[in-house]
């Protein structure tokens, strides 16, 4: 990945040009965006500031959620008891409404750090198992035995509505936090090599809550993120316990931070840090420490202790299973039933296609699959004929940085082929590839055989799983985006994908198709 130039180290502002496309954020400093992060609305203690509760998201969140549940569960129980002529239909529809809430409760989703976060479809569907379970158990102790199909049909709909109310609130949260509210203030504590990865990651994405307002650099080397230090430790190891303590509860003071995030290094040993943690934690500061991965999903993360030692198992990415054949069987239904629903929808564009270019209405192109094995890839025809042969004359005008060819205003691209491109229904022909197993509804974008050809170990993992039609790619910026940030994109999806992080890609595929952005 490419160094994050020295500029100001908030999440939403642009590092460089070359970094990371403009999100629509207006550029501040550091100072500014401070400001705003603990303004009028911001709970920060006088001391060294708050524990980061997040206490100043939107104030509806909670009672939206709130509203959401208890309705989404005693509405629909109501109308299908009273339907079906079950005795106390209102009763029963209070029960599940105060069940649902209850669970909910319990598990912690009202809390105002879990508000708005990003959880998945998995939380609500576990939630709602548990739902099930405790309305069966209250059912028995009263003698009630509902038909099953009807206690189902009745509950379903509080699961669905409260993952639509996390996408609502979750998408509000986003846009929040590009502007620095709802966020923890954060003081980096590490080497200078180590604190300019940490700053540079967080600020290079706006889709978290921590926004760097200061670093403690260990040792005497430049720092090149451009963050404010306001004082640095020592390369070596003091013998007593308060003077780096002094040093980072001082620092933690006059930037206002909520947690100190700790890069360890070389310099910062186990026995330094683990006396930093006794007076921060006697101070009120909350402390987190680095491991030093990336890119590894919550869910495959499992903490230990043995002997006293924190240790941190990480699970392997998903490859075989029952999450793998369900997504495989789930692609080929669902390729099956689009092709059949946009059978008509196929005829049209390929009449077009025709009717406005000299050529087939398809195109057939060889990209490669997982386990780096080629196949044909079926598309609407968007260029002339002659684009491959045409293609070595436009390499110099090749707006993308990696190995990727993308222009913006490729000559080679029809009139109607622009219009299929906008509207993303060139990749339509894509169901036939993935009802043939080769292609999946979610992944990386396939590479033609003159990429792979150069990609090195690192990006030959791309190909660990099957390219998909649609992906993180698709709805994070597509073709606007730069080679390192398409490839870290694509490696976050391999190693951490899961059957509802597919389904919320689906569902924002919608929202980048209509928008449009880097379709080009």
């Amino acid at each position: 990945m490419r160094r994050v130039e020295a500029s100001p180290v908030v999440p939403g502002v642009p590092m460089s040009a070359d970094t990371r496309p403009v999100r629509g954020s207006t550029a501040r400093t550091i100072g500014a965006r401070a400001s705003e992060s603990t303004g009028a609305h911001a709970v920060v203690p006088a001391q060294y500031g708050g524990h980061g509760r997040f206490s100043d998201k939107a104030r509806w969140y909670l009672p939206l959620a709130l509203t959401v549940d208890a309705l989404g569960a005693a509405v629909p129980v109501a109308m299908i008891m009273r339907a079906t002529g079950q005795p106390d239909p209102v009763l029963s529809a209070v029960v599940a409404g105060v069940a649902w809430t209850g669970v909910r409760a319990s598990r912690r989703r009202y809390a105002v750090d879990a508000l708005g976060e990003h959880r998945g479809a998995g939380a609500a569907v576990r939630d709602w198992l548990v739902l099930l379970g405790v309305l069966a158990v209250t059912a028995a102790a009263f003698g009630r035995h509902p038909e099953p199909s009807y206690a189902l049909a009745a509950l379903a709909p509080a699961a669905l509505l409260t993952v639509v109310c996390r996408m609502l609130t979750h998408h509000h949260l986003v846009a929040a936090r590009r502007e620095a509210h709802a966020v923890r203030r954060v003081l980096v504590i590490g080497e200078p090599s180590a604190a300019d990865h940490v700053v540079g990651h967080l600020a290079a994405r706006t889709d978290h809550a921590y926004v760097v307002v200061g670093v403690v650099p260990v040792g005497s080397a430049k720092l090149e993120c451009g963050a404010p230090v306001t004082a640095r430790l020592g390369a070596v190891d003091p013998s007593g316990l308060t003077e780096d303590a002094g040093i980072v509860l001082g620092a933690a003071r006059d930037h206002g931070a909520e947690l100190v995030l700790v890069a360890p290094g070389p310099r910062l040993s186990a026995a330094r840090l683990r006396r930093l943690s006794w007076s921060l934690h006697d101070a009120g500061l909350p402390l987190a420490v680095l491991p030093g991965l990336v890119d590894v999903a919550v869910r495959r993360v499992e903490l230990d202790a043995p002997a006293g030692l924190a240790m941190l198992h990480i699970a392997p990415p998903s490859r075989r299973g029952v999450q793998p054949a369900l997504k495989s069987a789930l692609d080929r239904a669902g390729a099956a039933l689009g092709l059949l629903l946009l059978s008509p929808l196929f005829g049209l564009v390929a009449a077009a296609v025709r009717l406005t270019s000299q050529g087939p209405a398809f195109h057939r192109q060889v990209r490669y699959g997982q386990g780096c094995v080629p196949f044909t890839m079926w598309k609407f025809r968007t260029m002339v004929v002659d684009a491959e042969e045409r293609r070595p004359e436009l390499n110099g005008a090749n707006e993308n940085d990696g190995l990727m060819f993308k222009m913006r205003r490729d000559p080679r691209v029809t009139r109607i082929g622009r219009v299929l491109r906008r509207l993303s229904l060139d990749e339509l022909p894509q169901l036939f590839n993935v009802l043939r197993g080769e292609m999946s509804m979610v992944g990386p974008r396939p590479p033609l055989p003159d990429e792979v050809a150069r990609y090195d170990e690192v990006e030959i993992r791309r190909l660990s799983v099957k390219p998909g039609i649609t992906g993180l790619w698709q709805v994070s910026g597509r073709s606007d985006l730069s080679w390192d940030e398409t490839l870290a994109i694509d490696l976050r999806y391999v190693d951490n994908w899961s059957l509802g992080g597919d389904v919320d890609v689906m569902a924002r595929t919608l929202r980048a198709v209509v928008d449009g952005r880097g379709a080009y």
